[in-house]
């Protein structure tokens, strides 16, 4: 399968292409991968509304909602304590919000950066596509770096958006028993903070859900959950795909970042009306939470200059329909 890389125009977008396999990234619109293709077939959360230009100030919902976002230096909106006082950092962080800087691309790598404007903080990610055994590897190199003068609290979480249809299915490691709850609409697995079991969960009605399998748009799910600290051997996450005959397996460096956090939103947000998120996100993070104003023992801080790197990788493996429901 060969690959390439087309840089169509420095402030529009970047396509990688390997085969069958169509990545399309948008350095305008916060350094999104906006599209992500498997023979025609749309593996991303489609756009719920036209794009439209961000301000520092616009909420997440009142955007496209879509595609695959990186969040920095917060997930949820929240006030952290900056060297200058108290600084307030906009939902789901600052990088999709701002334009990202190409900063080089080679035969079949793309590498963007951009800045954070909450705090002093400055991202740079290189997406590599290569052929695999039975697809492709979708890989993701980070660095951070603190250009300020003062050390600064931070934490990051992908948020790639799966699209899903009834009869999906999401599996994670047999070492994961329980999952945080983050939120649940309607409370419908309890609060913030309850623990239920994965995957049979019993809900707040008294009813057990499979939280594996992917339930319909009108089910009005939307529920955030954090499995972790995982060990080394148990952080990947995967997406079984019958009807578009593809596996996609999630894999992060638990060392680095040992949480993995899950949305399952099946028409259950946007809150507002109009159209519904109907996707599923495999999230690794550094914490166990949305809000960076929330501290423990996964706590964050950058010191002026210094540097830390990570990585993540997303395996598209075609499947026969048996093996995905296996």
């Amino acid at each position: 399968m060969g690959s390439e890389v087309v840089l169509q125009h420095a402030k529009e977008n970047v396509l990688i292409r390997n085969g069958d396999l169509r990545v399309v990234l948008s350095p305008h619109l916060g350094g999104k991968i906006a599209s992500i293709q498997l023979k025609g077939k749309e593996l991303l959360q489609e756009p719920l509304a036209p794009a439209r230009p961000r301000t520092h100030e616009l909420a997440f919902d009142e955007s496209d909602a879509s595609g695959w976002d990186e969040c920095l230096p917060s997930v949820a909106a929240c006030t952290v304590e900056g060297p200058n006082g108290p600084v307030a950092v906009p939902d789901h962080g600052d990088l999709w919000r701002v334009v990202w800087e190409p900063l080089g691309d080679g035969g079949t790598s793309v590498r963007l950066g951009a800045s954070c404007f909450s705090l002093p903080l400055h991202l740079e990610r290189t997406l590599d596509l290569a052929p695999a055994n039975s697809g492709w590897t979708l890989r993701l190199d980070y660095t951070l770096s603190n250009r300020g003068s003062h050390s600064v609290p931070w934490s990051w979480a992908a948020h790639p958006l799966f699209a899903v249809e009834p009869g999906d299915r999401i599996e994670l490691p047999a070492s994961i028993a329980t999952l945080r709850v983050e939120g649940s609409a309607g409370q419908r697995l309890g609060k913030a903070g309850d623990v239920v079991a994965w995957p049979h969960a019993r809900l707040t009605d008294g009813d057990i859900a499979d939280l594996s399998r992917v339930e319909s748009a009108a089910s009005g799910v939307g529920e955030k959950l954090f499995a972790g600290p995982v060990e080394p051997s148990s952080a990947w996450g995967v997406l079984h795909r019958p009807s578009a005959g593809v596996r996609i397996r999630v894999s992060f460096d638990a060392a680095k970042t040992p949480y993995l956090g899950l949305w399952l939103c099946y028409g259950g947000w946007p809150e507002r009306p109009g159209p519904k998120q109907n996707c599923v996100a495999l999230e690794p993070a550094t914490a166990p939470v949305d809000s960076l104003a929330q501290t423990g023992d996964w706590s964050r801080v950058l010191a002026p200059g210094a540097t830390e790197s990570w990585q993540m990788a997303v395996d598209f493996e075609f499947a026969e329909r048996e093996d995905l429901h296996a």
